[in-house]
C-alpha cells in the first residue's frame, strides 16, 4: 500500500504520542497513579504543543516525567521529520527524495528545494534561542529558586514558551509573575518567535530588508503587530475593571497582564490571570485569536494568520468588484484563496462537530466548551478550567481535536482521502448564493 507525506506525517505523531503515553505510564514519571487515558492525553497535550491537563504538571509529575513532556513539546514543536533529518545528517547519511517531501509537506512549503538548509536553520536558530532565553529566565529564577530548581523551571519554560506548549510546572500558570517585566517580555517574545513560523525567520535573515520580502512575511509580519495590538488594547478595555482579573492591579500590571493575555491565544496557551474570571466579551474575542491561531511553518497551529488574512484581503476585493486579490502590490492567486477558505471551512466544520458532541458528553457551560474546543482546535491550552472534569469521551474528543490541530485540517483530509486527478472540464453553470 502506497503511503501518501500527509499519512506518514500523521504516523509519525501517533508514534511520538505512543512513546509519549508509555513513558508517562512509568512509575517513575508520576507522584500519583496515571490512567492510560490520562497518560494519553497529557502526551497528546505535549506532543501537539497544546498545554491542557489533566493533572498538575509540577506536582504530579516527577523531574523524569516533565523531562518526557519536554522533548515531546520539543518534537512536536520542531516537527518529527525536523529531528529525522537532523539524526540523519549527523550519521552522514544523504537526505533523499522521500524525506525532502515530507520536510516540505511538515512546513507547508510549495516547493521542495532548499528543504535541508531550512531544518539546519531552524535546528540551529531554535536551540539558540532557547539557551539564549534559558539564560534569561534564570536570572529571576535561579535566586528564588537555587540553581537546581531554577535552571530546571527556566529550561522547562524555555522549551514550552518556544515551542507555543503553554505547559508550566505551576498551578497556576505565570500568574504569579504577571507584573514582572522580565518573565513577561522573555515568555512573550518565545512564543511570538516561535509562532511566527521559520520560514518567515528565514526570509528575515535572508533578504533583511522588508521591501525585498516575499509576500507571505510581511503579511505575517504586519498581521501579527497589528491583530496584537488591536488584541491588547480590546483586552484592556473590557477587563480594567474587571476586579476578578485586573481590575485590582496597578496602571502598569494592568497594561502588562493585557498585553499577555492578548498574545498568549496565538497558541501560546500560558495565563497569567485566571481565565475563567474574564467577562464574556474578552472569552468570545479569544476564542476568534486561538481559531486564527500563529504562522504557518512553525510551532503554533490554528488556521493560521495567512489564511485569515488571505480571506479578509479576497473579501475586499470581492466588494470593490476587483478581479484579482491584491497586498503589497502583489497579486494572491486562486488557488491560495481556494486553499484558504478550504482551510477554515473545514476547521469549522470540525470544531462546530466536536462542540456539539462536547454539549452530549459533558455538563458544562457552552461557552466553556466552546472555549475548550478551540483552545484545543488551535492548540493553544488555555482553559476556563473544566480539563480536568472531563469525561472520558469528552478526553477523546479534545484529543483528536489537539491532534488535528497540529497536523493541520487539510493534511489531515488529505490523509484520510484518496485524492484523484482529473483532467475533465464540465460546461459552467450559474448558482444564486447570498
Amino acid at each position: 500500500m502506497k503511503v501518501n507525506p500527509p499519512q506518514v506525517l500523521a504516523f509519525g505523531f501517533l508514534f511520538v504520542i505512543l512513546i509519549g503515553t508509555i513513558s508517562l505510564k512509568l512509575p517513575i514519571a508520576s507522584e500519583g497513579s496515571l490512567s492510560w487515558t490520562d497518560a494519553l492525553f497529557t502526551a497528546t497535550s505535549a506532543t501537539t504543543v497544546t498545554g491542557l491537563v489533566v493533572v498538575d504538571t509540577g506536582s504530579f509529575f516527577t523531574t523524569f516525567g516533565q523531562v518526557v513532556l519536554m522533548m515531546l513539546m520539543q518534537v512536536g514543536g520542531l516537527g518529527l521529520m525536523t529531528f529525522a533529518v537532523v539524526i540523519a545528517l549527523l550519521l552522514g547519511k544523504k537526505i533523499g527524495l522521500t524525506s525532502r517531501l515530507l520536510v516540505q509537506e511538515s512546513f507547508n512549503q510549495p516547493t521542495i528545494g532548499g528543504m535541508v538548509s531550512l531544518v539546519k536553520l531552524i535546528v540551529i536558530f531554535t536551540f539558540t534561542v532557547e539557551a539564549i532565553a534559558i539564560m534569561l529566565l534564570a536570572i529571576r529564577w535561579v535566586p528564588e529558586y537555587g540553581w537546581q530548581e531554577g535552571l530546571f523551571v527556566s529550561t522547562f519554560h524555555a522549551i514550552s514558551a518556544f515551542n507555543n506548549a503553554g505547559f508550566s510546572t505551576w498551578a497556576d500558570s505565570l500568574s504569579g509573575y504577571v507584573g514582572d517585566p522580565l518573565v513577561n517580555l522573555v515568555i512573550t517574545c518565545l512564543f511570538i518567535i516561535g509562532g511566527i513560523g521559520f520560514v518567515v525567520l528565514a526570509d528575515i535573515l535572508k533578504r533583511k530588508s522588508f521591501r525585498k520580502l516575499q509576500l507571505h512575511t510581511k503579511l505575517m509580519l504586519v498581521g501579527t503587530l497589528i491583530v496584537n495590538s488591536i488584541a491588547m488594547l480590546v483586552i484592556f478595555l473590557l477587563e480594567y475593571q474587571n476586579p476578578a482579573t485586573i481590575g485590582t492591579f496597578s496602571l502598569t500590571d494592568q497594561l502588562w497582564a493585557s498585553y499577555f493575555q492578548a498574545v498568549t491565544p496565538r497558541t501560546a496557551g500560558f495565563n497569567s490571570i485566571d481565565i475563567g474570571s474574564m467577562n464574556e466579551g474578552s472569552l468570545l474575542f479569544m476564542i476568534l485569536l486561538m481559531f486564527i491561531g500563529a504562522g504557518s511553518a512553525s510551532t503554533g497551529s490554528g488556521i493560521k494568520l495567512t489564511t485569515f488574512l488571505v480571506i479578509l484581503i479576497a473579501m475586499y476585493t470581492y466588494l470593490k468588484g476587483r478581479k484579482e486579490a491584491v497586498a503589497f502590490q502583489e497579486t494572491i492567486s486562486s488557488s491560495i484563496i481556494h486553499r484558504a477558505l478550504a482551510i477554515t471551512t473545514i476547521s469549522a466544520l470540525l470544531v462546530f462537530g466536536c462542540v456539539f458532541l462536547l454539549t452530549i458528553t459533558e455538563q458544562t457551560p457552552f461557552l466553556a466548551t466552546l472555549f475548550e474546543a478551540v483552545s484545543a482546535f488551535g492548540t493553544v491550552g488555555l482553559s476556563m478550567g473544566i480539563t480536568a472534569n472531563l469525561s472520558e469521551p469528552g478526553k477523546w474528543i479534545i484529543m483528536m481535536l489537539m491532534f488535528a490541530g497540529r497536523i493541520g485540517p487539510v493534511t489531515l483530509a488529505f490523509a484520510l482521502a484518496k485524492t484523484e486527478s482529473s483532467t475533465i472540464q464540465y460546461k459552467k453553470g450559474n448558482v444564486i448564493t447570498g
